[in-house]
């Protein structure tokens, strides 16, 4: 058994939505295949992954340093202990040979889509669907059927009024949702109250709404949506500044009456201890986490995140991982998190999950696919189909 090749292709996602911060007209992501010589169905195995938007591509340091590491290594230091399966804890350490300590962001995201590609292949390998994997050797095999979806939504667009808004938060409760989100920080803080305003008598008691700012404010500014927002009850409020700026955080934290949410971009165990060390978030007011393990180093450094967090008693139902993808779908229902979110029809192929997939009553049904299940995304499989063949 061993891995015969693995190539990477850039996409672009070509979109004109925005948040407070940036835009995704020149957004590209990284989509990677790693190819075994384990043969099913006729067919070699391939496992699949994307760096989730919102991070560019990154296959220089792919094809520099990471991919020859491991088609160098000896293939059967790459394999299981009983020498039926790959073993991405010991193909992860390959690719962090020579690796200086720090510097996360140049190389977590390479490292972590390639990572999670491997996991896809060892589920693969064993007929099960991931998060059914991961359950069984991170979960004391506690397999779940459903995960909890919100939906991310509420961009700012080109000639997108109040009105449309509204009508977009609506068809995602109609559709099963039972909380949104959506951006703020694009306007002013009045016409960002005003939005929510109105977003609010759209959801009304059919569910919740959180916001996210995408780390746009600095403290004083970040301080004042806090205390303008306090009186709108929102499930959270989103990255309100720079993600490593604890402190400010932290006074965030104490001058908002709500819950907070952040950490999609930290990239190591180590920005996410110093987060629950130093950033003033609380648990037991239900703030939440979302690391995005694919642009973290992948699952296996994501486990020992969690191992990290529950020694200072964080509950994995405080974890919501980033991305709105079929990934952090296996990765929340086989660690048994509190949920995932959903970015339908936003990124292209890259948004959303299964094109069967069943959402009921803010519940997502897990699939039951080996692997990822990149194979029911029929836009999205064609990609990846075509770099594998």
């Amino acid at each position: 058994m061993r891995i015969v090749d693995i190539r990477e292709t850039a996409i672009p996602l070509k979109s004109d939505l925005r948040n407070s911060g940036f835009d995704f007209s020149e957004m590209t992501t990284s989509v990677v295949a790693v190819i075994t010589d384990v043969v099913r169905e006729g067919k070699p195995v391939a496992g699949f992954a994307f760096n989730s938007t919102g991070r560019y591509a990154c296959g220089a340091q792919m094809r520099a340093r990471f991919i020859p590491r491991i088609l160098k290594a000896d293939p059967k230091s790459l394999i299981n202990e009983a020498g039926d399966n790959l073993d991405p804890e010991k193909i992860l350490a390959v690719m962090m040979r020579n690796e200086k300590a720090g510097g996360h962001s140049e190389r977590s995201v390479g490292i972590g889509t390639i990572e999670v590609a491997v996991w896809d292949a060892v589920a693969k390998i064993e007929g099960k669907p991931l998060h059914r994997v991961l359950a069984e050797r991170y979960n004391g095999g506690k397999v779940m059927d459903k995960v909890f979806c919100y939906v991310g939504g509420g961009w700012y667009a080109p000639g997108k009024t109040t009105k449309d808004l509204q009508d977009e938060m609506r068809r995602h409760l109609d559709s099963g949702y039972t909380m949104v989100k959506m951006k703020i920080g694009g306007m002013t803080l009045a016409e960002d109250m005003s939005r929510i305003e109105a977003v609010k008598t759209v959801v009304g008691n059919r569910g919740e709404l959180a916001v996210d700012a995408n780390c746009k404010f600095g403290r004083d500014e970040a301080i004042a949506y806090a205390r303008a927002m306090s009186p709108y009850k929102l499930r959270w409020y989103e990255e309100p500044c720079d993600p490593l700026d604890f402190a400010a955080i932290a006074e965030v934290s104490e001058a908002y009456d709500g819950a907070l949410s952040t950490g999609e971009n930290l990239f190591s165990t180590q920005d996410v201890e110093n987060l629950v060390r130093f950033g003033g978030l609380k648990a037991a007011r239900g703030d939440i986490i979302q690391v995005d393990p694919p642009q973290a180093y992948g699952i296996v450094q994501y486990a020992r995140t969690l191992d990290m967090l529950a020694r200072h008693n964080w509950p994995r139902s405080g974890l919501f991982p980033h991305g709105g993808n079929q990934m952090s779908l296996h990765i929340a229902g086989g660690f048994g998190l509190g949920g995932a979110e959903s970015y339908p029809g936003v990124f292209g192929a890259f948004a959303g999950f299964a094109d069967d997939a069943e959402l009921e009553n803010g519940f997502l049904k897990l699939p039951d696919r080996p692997g990822i299940g990149f194979e029911g995304q029929a836009a999205l499989y064609r990609i990846m189909r075509d770099l594998a063949a």
